[in-house]
C-alpha cells in the first residue's frame, strides 16, 4: 500500500451515518472522504488516491450496482465493500459478481461500524497481497524475459564461435594433401556443424528449452548430404521427419547421431562409384517415444564386421545412443537400416 494514510471513499446519502462512519474509520488510522451521489463519487475517484471504497446500495440516482458497472471499466480500480440494508440475497450475490470484494448489512450502531472497519481492514489487506503478488509477477515476467535474451545471446554467440572453428577446420584441410586426413577433418567439421546448427536454431526460435527437429534434421541432412557430394560422393538423402520437438540437450546428440550414421551411409553403403538413396526417418512411436533410422539400398553390413575405418564414427554413434538411453537396431543385407529408439 502507498506510504501514506489508506484513503477511503464512503458513498451515501445519509449525512448522519457518514459522518459516524468517518470517526469510526478515522480512529482506525483511516481517512475517509464521503460522497453522497455516484456520479461524484466516480468524479472523486478519476482524481487518484483512493484506496478502498465503501458503497451504499441504494443512492439518489440509481443503485450501487449501477456504480459497479461503471467501476468495472476503471483500471487498476480499488476494492469495494458493498453495504446494503436490503435483505436481498440477490443483490449481495448482484453486487459480489459485480465486482465487490466484500459486502456489509447496513444497520444504526456501532455493531455496523465495526463490521464495516473490519471488512475494510481485510479489503485493504487484501488489496496490500494483491500488489506484493502483481509486484512478484512483474518482476519475474521481466527476469524471465531478460534470462531468454541473454540466453538467445548466448547462443547466437555459441553458434558463431563454432562456425568459425569449422571455417578454421576447413581452411586447414585445404592446406593437406593427404586424402584420409582431409577426409577425416570434414568428418569433425560436419560434427561441429551438427551442434551449431542447435545453436542457430535455438537464438532464432521463441523457446530455447526445445528444438524443432524437422527443421532441424531436413536442415541437418542438406548440409551433409552437400559436404559430402564435394567430397566426392554421389548418393543422395531423403528426409521422412514427424513434427516433434524435443529438449535441446537430447537435440544435440540426435544431431549427431545423424550425422555419423549419415556419412557412414555416404561413405561405406555404395562403394566403388556407385550411389543410390540415403533416407533419414524419424517417427513418433508412441507418446514422449521416438524411432530414428538411417537407411540405404547398399551393400549392407554385417555387425560382426570390423570396422571398416578408424571406428571413431561407430564409437560416436554409441556414445549419443548411451546418453539418450536408446537401443540400436541394425538390418542385415540387402541394404542397411539402423533403428535407434529412445524416449524424449
Amino acid at each position: 500500500m502507498p506510504n501514506r494514510p489508506i484513503s477511503i471513499l464512503y458513498i451515501d446519502d445519509d449525512p448522519g451515518l457518514t459522518r459516524l462512519v468517518q470517526k469510526a474509520l478515522g480512529r482506525r488510522g483511516y481517512l475517509v472522504e464521503a460522497s453522497s451521489t455516484g456520479e461524484s463519487g466516480l468524479a472523486r475517484l478519476a482524481l487518484g488516491g483512493i484506496d478502498v471504497i465503501a458503497l451504499d446500495h441504494y443512492l439518489p440516482t440509481g443503485t450501487g450496482l449501477d456504480f459497479l458497472r461503471e467501476l468495472g471499466a476503471m483500471p487498476d480500480r480499488p476494492p469495494v465493500v458493498y453495504v446494503t440494508a436490503s435483505g436481498d440475497t440477490a443483490v449481495i450475490v448482484a453486487a459480489l459478481k459485480a465486482g465487490a470484494s466484500d459486502y456489509v448489512p447496513k444497520a444504526v450502531g456501532d455493531e455496523f461500524l465495526e463490521i464495516l472497519g473490519s471488512a475494510i481492514d481485510q479489503a485493504v489487506e487484501k488489496a496490500s497481497l494483491q500488489r506484493a503478488r502483481d509486484l512478484a509477477e512483474q518482476e519475474t515476467r521481466v527476469a524471465k524475459e531478460r534470462a531468454e535474451v541473454l540466453l538467445h545471446e548466448v547462443n547466437h554467440r555459441v553458434a558463431n564461435s563454432l562456425a568459425i572453428v569449422g571455417s578454421m577446420i576447413r581452411l586447414q584441410a585445404t592446406a593437406i594433401a593427404e586424402p584420409h586426413v582431409k577426409q577425416a577433418l570434414g568428418e569433425v567439421q560436419s560434427r561441429i556443424a551438427a551442434i551449431a546448427g542447435v545453436h542457430r536454431r535455438l537464438y532464432s526460435s521463441h523457446d530455447v528449452r526445445t528444438v524443432d527437429l524437422y527443421s532441424y534434421l531436413v536442415g541437418l541432412v542438406s548440409e551433409l548430404e552437400t559436404t559430402m557430394k564435394a567430397s566426392g560422393h554421389a548418393s543422395t538423402t531423403l528426409c521422412h521427419i514427424d513434427p516433434v520437438s524435443v529438449p535441446t540437450d537430447k537435440a544435440v546428440n540426435i544431431g549427431i547421431l545423424v550425422t555419423e550414421l549419415v556419412i557412414n551411409a555416404f561413405k561405406y553403403a555404395y562403394p566403388n562409384g556407385m550411389s543410390g538413396e540415403i533416407r533419414v526417418i524419424l517417427r513418433e512411436d508412441a507418446v514422449n517415444r521416438l524411432t530414428l533410422a538411417v537407411q540405404d539400398d547398399g551393400i549392407g553390413r554385417d555387425v560382426a564386421d570390423q570396422p571398416r575405418g578408424t571406428g571413431v564414427g561407430g564409437r560416436i554413434v554409441t556414445a549419443m545412443a548411451a546418453s539418450l538411453g536408446a537401443s540400436i537396431e541394425y538390418s542385415m543385407p540387402p541394404g542397411c537400416s539402423i533403428d535407434v529408439s529412445f524416449e524424449v
